[in-house]
């Protein structure tokens, strides 16, 4: 397909099951318009490539690319930019599904408001008698409209950008863990871009249903803040002191009390736990000084 004028983008290592889910929604769209998927593989160790490459025979628009020298999603983001050429990049993570009328409905919202970068509405999935930690999830949620309207970003998993865009301020900075969607957006905002909520376009996610994933990812949450103070330390502030939790996600208190006591005593452990990250990242220091800054898209 020449010259598509959409390039789908997917980060995946080491989920099989998340990127077969999200390739089978996404090869149903209900569209003409021209379109492409790149996956890029981050160097899995599993069956993970080659579930992407069944899909080959079938999907003449669907490619596999590799990222194997850093081991970093906006890394394997980067790679997939630069193995497309479509004129609006969007961004979906492995595990995630999407309606039939996605792609035509976001490319109608690009339309309708000329906006450069745009941020997708995502309901988050239970599964059947869901714990605890899938509830909080679930309550806590993605709130898209709020980050974009108090921190001027959107997660790099529901986001739509057009390519000029990165060719004028950069691409994702490869050396972070945690952060990269925020940093991007905030350059993007600096740079006088139009940030918008698609409230109308929605993408699903699953639940993180156990203790121990979320206290995976807020450990690399806390990484990535300090990560974030020590390459951009003009925006972030210095690194040793942590940056004060947002409250974007803090529980509603309209929640029964025995929900709102036991969301609040999870909410409150992954704060210490994203403080532990931020403090291993500040004695480890910078293990990624070798990497270039922020890379540009035309280097």
């Amino acid at each position: 397909m020449a010259h598509p004028a959409v390039s789908i983008v997917i980060p995946v290592y080491n989920d099989p099951d998340g990127i077969r889910a999200t390739i089978d929604s996404l090869v149903a769209q209900s569209t003409d318009h021209p379109h492409q998927i790149v996956v890029v593989d981050n160097d899995s160790t599993d069956r993970t490539p080659e579930i992407v490459r069944t899909y080959d025979k079938d999907h003449d628009h669907l490619t596999l690319v590799h990222e194997r020298e850093i081991q970093s999603s906006y890394a394997a983001r980067n790679t997939g930019i630069r193995n497309t050429d479509g004129e609006i990049l969007a961004f979906v993570d492995a595990d995630m599904t999407v309606p039939e009328d996605w792609l035509e409905s976001a490319l109608d919202t690009l339309q309708s408001t000329d906006a450069d970068y745009v941020g997708c509405n995502v309901e988050l999935t239970l599964p059947e008698n869901p714990p605890l930690p899938a509830r909080y999830d679930h309550h806590t949620g993605f709130p898209v409209e709020g980050y974009l309207e108090s921190q001027q970003f959107a997660p790099t998993c529901c986001l739509f950008v057009r390519r000029a865009v990165f060719e004028d301020v950069g691409l994702f900075d490869h050396r972070l863990e945690s952060g990269g969607d925020k940093e991007f957006g905030n350059r993007v905002h600096d740079a006088g871009y139009d940030l918008h909520f698609a409230a109308d376009v929605t993408m699903y996610h699953p639940t993180r249903n156990s203790l121990r994933a979320h206290v995976k990812k807020d450990r690399r949450v806390g990484r990535g803040l300090c990560q974030l103070q020590r390459f951009h330390p003009d925006r972030y502030g210095t690194p040793g002191v942590p940056p004060r939790p947002s409250g974007i996600k803090r529980p509603e208190r309209d929640l029964p009390t025995r929900d709102r006591l036991a969301f609040g005593a999870l909410s409150r452990l992954l704060t210490a736990v994203r403080g532990l990250g931020y403090y291993e990242e500040y004695l480890a220091g910078d293990r990624r000084g070798d990497l270039e800054g922020v890379p540009r898209l035309l280097d």
